[in-house]
Parts: C-alpha cells; sequence; structure tokens
C-alpha cells in the first residue's frame, strides 16, 4: 500500500523559509514520480512542483520558479520542497502526491501540510 506523509509546514514571516518532506512507503513501481500540490482557501488545488524517480527531472509552476527546489532522498525515500522568499500569496495547504507510472493521473495523495505566511 502506497502512503505518504507530508510534514513541515508552519507559520513563517514573508521573505521566510520552510522545508516540506514528503516520506513515501508502499512503492514497488520502477516508474513513478513524486508531487507538490497546494490549496489556498476558496481556490482550487495548483501543481507546485514535481520530482521524476526515472532521471530525476524536475518541474515547477512558474509561480515558484527560482525560490522553491525539488529534491529527494531515495536512502530515506522521502522527497523535499525547500521553500524560499516565501510570500503572503504562497500560504496555502501543501499536499504531496504519487504518480506511477508517471502519466499525470496522480491516484496516490497524502494529508496536508499548512503552510501560513504572514506579511
Amino acid at each position: 500500500e502506497v502512503q505518504l506523509q507530508a510534514s513541515g509546514g508552519g507559520l513563517v514571516q514573508a521573505g521566510g523559509s520552510l522545508r516540506l518532506s514528503c516520506a513515501a512507503s508502499g512503492f514497488t513501481f520502477d516508474d513513478y514520480a513524486i508531487g507538490w500540490f497546494r490549496q489556498a482557501p476558496g481556490q482550487g488545488r495548483e501543481g507546485v512542483s514535481v520530482i521524476s524517480s526515472s532521471d530525476g527531472s524536475t518541474m515547477y509552476a512558474d509561480s515558484v520558479k527560482g525560490r522553491f527546489t525539488i529534491s529527494s532522498d531515495n536512502a530515506k525515500n522521502t522527497v523535499y520542497l525547500q521553500m524560499n522568499s516565501l510570500q503572503p500569496e504562497d500560504t496555502a495547504v501543501y499536499y504531496c502526491a504519487a504518480d506511477t507510472p508517471y502519466d499525470g493521473a496522480w491516484p496516490y495523495w497524502g494529508q496536508g501540510t499548512q503552510v501560513t505566511v504572514s506579511s
């Protein structure tokens, strides 16, 4: 059973940083991707960043490029999202999800972690 555990959210002032972690377990697949998504109050879910297991390639939403960095530690089965220069508009519940095979279906989701950026 695939399980994802997101953590690391919190309250930070604008300009600050946070690092989110997504601990994954139950994977028996070779081809998968881990993604971070976020949902702000009253808004739809937005894709933030993705990392692929096959080649380590990454993708970022335009709104976070240059500020957020996704990375993985395969030994720990954990994917990180380093968030720098946080702004109030980054306030949202952040979710990690897994997609296997990597085809955009995103069938596996972890619980969210709240990120609040104060101005």
